[in-house]
């Protein structure tokens, strides 16, 4: 039989579990998206910026069962896409990437976008394919997606010529998408000697990263028959419940809350399930890590990069979980540690006295995240960037469900929140969904905001205005006593909401804290768009600000802390 190679296509993506894709239209995907039009699974969705849609794709694959998928034109349409491709494969997130290409049917060179794609995809995919007939098209996009999603999951490109796009080519079958089984490799030798690791040591503790996303059931059992502190990394933030008496925070080290470093300073034993030990989880490698390693991930590559494991269990964490609790449960093992879920709560209720008694000019961010967190469902998706307010978030919020708080993490890319926002609303219509963005980060990608209302989608972004690149320019600051380039300048955030047609809300102070989320919360639920200029006071540190820095310095050789410590004295004297 004769088929399209876009009819093939769409034809396999329907297979699948898509959604949407998102991109921009151009000379080389147009009968890409005339497909695409006439399908009753998949809706292309046009963007203002391939990065945006990257983007989108990248927090559909974070939020929901399905899969985020891009249509974009080749060469221009990649490079603009390059950063959210690189965020997925640097955070271990499944996204199928789909280009047009130029004619492979005439003997000419230099046509438009004419441009290796691969050679520069290289080293930001799992797997590139250049599609070179009718027959490959079907087979390629299952076997992409099956990459994509299977072990330390990432982006996967195809290139699909234009001509094989428009004209008709001969396929001996229409092939049908089988999924693939996922097996645990966990073995009984290695639950033996985690059992044994497990019985002999005084205190456990769990360090959870994004690859624990669907074991959060199994944690909680875990962590309550182990009586261990449970903390995650920055991208595994919400894989614990943030209420559960447990939870500790962010990372364990002199960069985490208080409640984290204290509970995890006599851990003899840790769990560490779906985590690279990177360096923002571990406040730039200051974290202790205690010999009794037990190191659980999907990709073998990060064991002893960074910790030395005692044990290393290569597997899928729910799979692996599943294992080790029904172990932990036929040896009748249990862990008591009497004060330590007051000892949380203690440390807990005083970092919080703490921000709430501080005396800041503007809004409060323990106030913020109070009353945001009050006013939001249980279920609701929060999205944030790169920046202050990342860290605000993990420290002063409580996210309750598994994969509903995201953010860029390793390739740590500013402008992702407003387009990730708006793909979490695609994925996920009838929750409520947030964002938090530093004002640095929304300049970047703020207009995309367009693609939202003019889908209708009812999504709230606080925006944190205080016209600064503030966790840079406090990065700067502390050691240097300057602020070099982070200055931002003062600008109407009304004005881009009065452009892209959303509502324009203010918080000025604390009074105004409650009436305006509730506002905005409410005006999102009717399908509105709304942007809140969130007037920020970022006068008192993070503790992950602080520890980052003291760490960095410590680590320093002796003879350039003492240059870089003296320069900072001499600076804050004579300015």
């Amino acid at each position: 039989m004769k088929k399209t190679g876009a009819w093939l296509l769409v034809k396999a993506l329907e297979q699948l579990p898509i959604s949407h894709t998102f991109g921009i239209p151009g000379v080389h995907n147009t009968e890409i998206y005339d497909e695409l039009n006439k399908s009753s699974k998949i809706k292309p969705i046009l963007v203002t910026h391939e990065g945006g849609g990257a983007f989108m794709a990248d927090a559909v694959s974070r939020t929901s069962e399905t899969i985020g998928a891009m249509v974009i034109v080749p060469a221009a349409g990649i490079t603009h896409a390059l950063s959210g491709i690189g965020e997925a494969f640097l955070d271990g997130i499944p996204m199928l990437i789909i280009s047009g290409g130029i004619r492979t049917d005439v003997d000419k060179s230099y046509q438009l976008h004419e441009w290796d794609m691969h050679s520069v995809l290289s080293g930001i995919t799992k797997k590139t394919y250049h599609i070179k007939k009718h027959e490959e098209i079907m087979a390629s996009v299952f076997e992409a997606y099956t990459i994509a999603v299977s072990g330390n999951p990432g982006p996967v490109f195809i290139e699909i010529p234009t001509n094989i796009q428009m004209f008709k080519g001969e396929v001996s079958e229409i092939l049908s998408f089988a999924k693939p089984e996922i097996k645990s490799t966990v073995t009984a030798a290695q639950l033996e000697e985690a059992i044994k690791i497990i019985s002999e040591s005084k205190k456990v503790g769990l360090f959870l990263g994004w690859g624990a996303k669907e074991a959060t059931a199994t944690s909680i059992q875990i962590a309550e028959r182990l009586n261990a502190p449970v903390s995650t990394t920055l991208q595994g933030f919400s894989v614990f419940p943030g209420d559960h008496e447990l939870f500790t925070g962010m990372g364990f080290g002199p960069a985490s809350v208080p409640a984290s470093e204290n509970a995890f300073k006599d851990v003899d034993c840790l769990i560490a399930v779906g985590t690279r030990f990177a360096e923002i989880p571990t406040g730039s490698f200051g974290a202790r890590v205690p010999e009794n390693l037990i190191h659980i991930d999907i990709d073998e590559n990060v064991f002893d990069k960074n910790y030395k494991s005692k044990l290393a269990i290569q597997g899928d964490a729910k799979l692996v979980l599943d294992s080790l609790l029904a172990e932990l449960i036929n040896k009748n093992i249990e862990k008591s540690n009497p004060n330590l879920i007051s000892s949380i709560a203690k440390d807990r209720q005083a970092y919080y006295k703490e921000w709430s008694d501080f005396k800041f000019d503007r809004v409060n961010p323990y106030h913020f995240f109070t009353s945001l967190r009050a006013h939001l469902d249980d279920d609701a998706i929060t999205v944030l960037d790169d920046g202050n307010h990342t860290f605000l978030t993990v420290e002063l919020f409580q996210n309750l469900k598994s994969k509903h708080l995201i953010s860029p993490t390793d390739f740590n890319c500013m402008g992702y929140c407003v387009p990730a926002a708006i793909g979490a609303k695609f994925a996920n219509p009838n929750k409520q969904v947030v964002g938090i963005v530093g004002d640095g980060a929304f300049l970047m990608t703020g207009l995309e905001l367009l693609t939202a209302k003019r889908n209708e989608l009812g999504i709230a972004i606080f925006v944190f205005h205080d016209g600064e690149l503030s966790q840079i320019s406090q990065g700067q600051e502390i050691p240097y006593n300057r602020k070099t380039a982070t200055v931002l300048g003062d600008f109407n955030i009304d004005g881009i909401a009065h452009a892209v047609g959303a509502d324009y809300l203010v918080i000025e102070n604390d009074d105004q804290i409650d009436a305006v989320i509730s506002k905005a919360l409410k005006a999102a639920q009717s399908n509105k768009t709304v942007l809140v200029d969130v007037h920020i006071d970022y006068k008192k540190r993070t503790r992950f600000t602080q520890g980052v820095v003291k760490s960095v310095l410590g680590n320093f050789p002796l003879s350039d802390k003492v240059r870089f410590i003296g320069r900072a004295v001499k600076r804050k004297i004579l300015g």
